[in-house]
């Protein structure tokens, strides 16, 4: 279609819109010495400063492109940024937010003006990369490169799936389209070409990737670092490949590539695009606009180029507004038009309707929780990762939005039944598109690979379950560099992540239990490869506090509290240190520390009450356990290749070994009068 001085308007808003909060952001530093120094060189406040003013001219370029796609191809309606149809966007390359939110703002998401004059400044709705949780219209959280398409081939997956069980003749209820922006640093990421890798072949022809091909970043030049050819490595992915020359302004072309894109069905699309960074600065193309502000003079011209007034900012004239209002008006007649088929949905699917709508709300079919399995003293000792896998299989006819599988580790994950697979990264897509209750299993170690999508499902809020297996020490004869000893403690550290270590069935139920009914919390549920004893006093109800007292003992001179594989050396422990020593043990398992954190103060209290010395007990680094136990008995070294008992007993976790400190514990502390729990702290109420 012809493409005339309206379109050219909108796309010059968008592009000075970017100019005037990011300048905003920083009014009064855009000084020389930031523009001159390597960020190496520059303090936090200098870099951000410098980014700030980076983001502006990464993503002028990417303006006429945005106008496409926003006003003639996506379907959303601003007035609902949850409709289950709605096309999804993804801004991969998330530092330049600034384009998206200038876009949703145009558009009539609940983003006003004063929330563009406020980006990047404390409790405002538009923050420096894009956050799910903080703004209407934005579909998942983007920062680290390469997530962000990861993300997309996991919504673009999740719409695939769901599409094939709610579809049905004359019903096309989930046809939608997920569009992905990305830069050369998303390509550089080794994670983005495995993501991209599966959607090649998965076939998911219901992806479009736009490439911002401008060749700078921010050392410069790419052919400093980057010279691979990105169209032959995606076609070898199985991706339909289209190449647009000038990006900058070439309308039709951009129309006609993802019209283009949007014919084949049978693979995922890029779009590589031709850009300038810096569109319309006296230093564009160049890559002193990437890592330099625009003086004063620069963007006085730049504004009269595009027409509009120098002394003007955040200038939005009605034409644009009408424009775009137009393309959101035709959104909600296309989610009314939607409705009413739902509506019909239901009279002929009454069954499937009800499952989407639940799915929708993040509930879980009623009495799903009936099908996890439970476990007595008198069952045999079983590896917490075999139980794992009975949970699955119980628990998958019940739950039919799980999806999961294993990275070429199944056999060992214990996490397949016939029809699963997933990887890492895109798991966080697959929870961001609201019909899918999405898991991956790797060792413990390796979750450390996807440390940074993990971190992104903790602050996006997506229930995300990573089943970690071989959690320990345990594992034995493939040695340290398989051993966790400080994944624990790292994803402990990570707020609202709950990291599970189950100690027997009951304790695995628990951890499903809680990890599939908390709807805004990742979980790490770390499993162990060698058998574990089914534990007496151990129940569903009591693990699902996230620790309990699993022995109680009148007159305990100690309590021995510990995770997974080492709570039933405890119990042995504790049974060596009456015989030997004369000493009365209370145990206590703590399977998840988040968990029991959020438990009322007395119930803590009762579990690791004042009176007595605790010790801690776990193959693994001991940060953390301070706020828990007076001594820590725990592995800061890395572990040993052997069968697992002899590894276990060459770092003495044995119920001698655990007597021993035990003893030593009880002695230290036997003269200290009132011996406080560490649960009572000086902050305890401001937290």
């Amino acid at each position: 279609m012809a493409y005339g001085e309206i379109d050219q308007l909108a796309i010059n808003t968008i592009r000075l819109l970017a100019v005037d909060a990011t300048f905003h952001s920083n009014s009064g530093h855009p000084g020389a010495p930031i523009a001159a120094c390597h960020p190496a060189k520059l303090g936090p406040v200098g870099r951000q400063r410098r980014e700030n003013k980076q983001l502006t001219r990464n993503f002028r370029g990417m303006a006429p492109v945005a106008h496409v796609l926003f006003n003639k191809f996506m379907r959303f309606n601003p007035q609902n940024p949850s409709w289950l149809n709605r096309d999804r966007f993804v801004l991969s390359n998330g530092h330049g937010c600034m384009l998206q939110y200038a876009l949703l703002h145009l558009f009539g998401y609940k983003l006003s003006m004063d929330d563009l004059k406020a980006f990047r400044t404390v409790d405002s709705i538009t923050p420096g990369h894009p956050e799910a949780h903080d703004t209407p219209g934005i579909e998942v959280t983007t920062g680290p490169l390469g997530q962000g398409v990861c993300n997309a081939v996991g919504l673009a997956i999740a719409q695939a799936h769901s599409a094939a069980i709610f579809n049905k003749d004359g019903f096309d209820l989930l046809n939608n389209y997920t569009y992905c922006f990305l830069g050369d640093g998303c390509l550089m990421e080794g994670v983005s070409s495995e993501a991209s890798s599966l959607a090649g072949h998965l076939q998911l022809g219901n992806l479009i990737c736009i490439y911002d091909d401008n060749h700078i970043s921010i050392d410069g030049d790419i052919n400093c670092a980057f010279t691979e050819d990105v169209v032959k490595r995606y076609e070898a992915y199985g991706w339909h490949v289209v190449t647009v020359g000038d990006g900058d302004n070439d309308l039709d072309g951009i129309e006609a590539a993802i019209k283009e894109c949007q014919s084949v069905k049978d693979k995922p699309s890029m779009i590589k695009l031709r850009t300038t960074i810096g569109y319309g600065s006296l230093k564009q193309g160049t890559g002193g606009v990437h890592g330099s502000p625009l003086k004063a003079d620069d963007v006085a011209q730049v504004k009269k180029k595009f027409g509009f007034n120098p002394d003007e900012t955040f200038a939005v004239p009605q034409k644009v507004y009408d424009l775009y209002g137009k393309h959101s008006s035709d959104g909600a007649a296309a989610e009314a038009e939607w409705n009413q088929l739902f509506a019909k949905y239901k009279e002929s699917f009454p069954k499937e309707h009800a499952d989407l709508v639940r799915r929708q709300a993040g509930d879980l079919p009623e009495g799903w929780e009936k099908s996890l399995p439970t476990y007595t003293p008198a069952d045999d000792a079983v590896a917490t990762r075999k139980l794992s896998e009975t949970v699955l299989t119980k628990i998958e006819a019940t739950v039919p939005e799980l999806l999961g599988g294993s990275a070429d580790l199944t056999g060992s994950n214990l996490t397949r039944w016939k029809d699963a697979h997933a990887m890492g990264a895109i798991l966080n897509g697959l929870a961001a598109y609201g019909t899918i209750l999405p898991y991956a299993g790797t060792f413990l170690n390796f979750v450390s690979y996807a440390a940074g999508a993990v971190r992104l499902s903790a602050l996006s809020h997506f229930r995300v379950i990573w089943v970690a297996t071989h959690d320990s020490i345990g594992l034995g004869e493939d040695g340290p560099t398989h051993q966790p000893i400080e994944t624990l403690a790292h994803f402990r550290a990570l707020p609202n992540c709950m990291v599970w270590r189950p100690a027997d069935g009951n304790e695995t139920s628990a951890a499903y239990y809680v990890a599939m009914t908390s709807k805004n919390t990742p979980s790490i549920v770390a499993l162990s490869r060698q058998n574990l004893p089914q534990l007496e006093g151990c129940t569903i109800e009591k693990a699902s506090k996230g620790a309990y007292v699993l022995q109680e003992v009148e007159g305990a001179n100690i309590t021995l509290i510990s995770t997974g594989s080492e709570v039933s050396i405890c119990v042995e422990a504790a049974k060596y240190l009456s015989e030997k020593h004369g000493l009365k043990a209370r145990i206590v398992s703590i399977p998840c520390f988040e968990v029991f954190d959020t438990q009322s103060k007395e119930y803590r209290l009762s579990v690791l009450p004042d009176g007595i010395p605790i010790l801690s007990v776990e193959v693994m680094s001991t940060m953390g356990w301070e706020r828990y136990s007076h001594e820590q008995f725990g592995l800061n070294r890395f572990g040993a290749s052997g069968a697992y008992k002899d590894v276990y007993k060459k770092f003495e976790f044995t119920p001698e070994g655990i007597a021993k400190r035990a003893v030593a514990t009880v002695d230290f502390w036997k003269d200290v009068p009132n011996v406080r729990s560490p649960l009572n702290r000086a902050f305890q109420q401001l937290i």
